[in-house]
């Protein structure tokens, strides 16, 4: 576990690829691999591997290196992500459909518990073992559901009131696919944003820079 609570966010962006990249080594059957070799896999240093893991404690060997199994679940652990959190997913659009069809929550720490929407054309549509309802039952099912993660694939237009409505009933934690500023406004929520139009403009300007070098 951690050796405090001043671990950069740099250095826990990086936890999730650990996990992967270790993930498939063990799907692949390797037992151990050395922090050069690992650090070639994620593009890093040696040094930047052993500082990233002395923060929750070490875990490798001098001469032997990590255990690849024994690290992944110590990784698991860190990230919580055999807690599965039970979370609510709000929009069923395009997006909202496509995140609840094709991720794998119980793998990533959370356990989708519902799925609400405005439009009565979509409610009542099926993912998986999930009926997506009626977003006018929405507080209701939170405190039945005991949950505490929201996912929102709703326009920015819309978040302003869903997200009072569901800090109101005790969520604090957000996986926010909208534009709206959640932490301006409730300085104790947990938020991770996701921008896709960020990310593929920063894709073009790194294509850009190149074709300008």
């Amino acid at each position: 576990m951690s050796k405090g609570n001043n671990i950069s966010m740099s250095v826990i962006r990086r936890l999730p690829r650990y996990y992967r990249f270790l993930s498939e080594l063990d799907g692949q059957n390797v037992e151990r691999i050395s922090s050069n070799k690992l650090a070639e896999i994620m593009h890093i240093t040696a040094s930047q591997v052993r500082q990233d893991l002395n923060c929750f404690g070490g875990f490798g060997q001098q001469g032997y290196g990590y255990g690849v199994k024994a690290l992944k679940d110590e990784i698991t652990n860190i990230l919580g992500l055999n807690l599965n959190h039970p979370a609510v997913l709000i929009g069923f659009g395009n997006l909202g459909k496509a995140v609840a069809s094709h991720m794998n929550f119980n793998g990533l720490g959370f356990d989708l518990k519902g799925i609400f929407d405005k439009d009565i054309n979509v409610i009542g549509s099926k993912v998986g073992n999930i009926i997506v309802n009626c977003d006018i039952d929405l507080e209701s099912f939170i405190e039945q559901n005991n949950i505490d993660s929201a996912f929102l694939c709703i326009p920015k237009q819309a978040v302003k009131e869903t997200v009072a409505r569901l800090y109101n009933a005790g969520i604090r934690t957000f996986w926010n696919f909208s534009h709206f500023d959640i932490t301006g406004t409730y300085e104790d929520a947990i938020v991770e944003n996701v921008h896709l139009s960020d990310s593929l403009m920063t894709l073009c300007y790194r294509m850009n820079e190149k074709i300008n070098k």
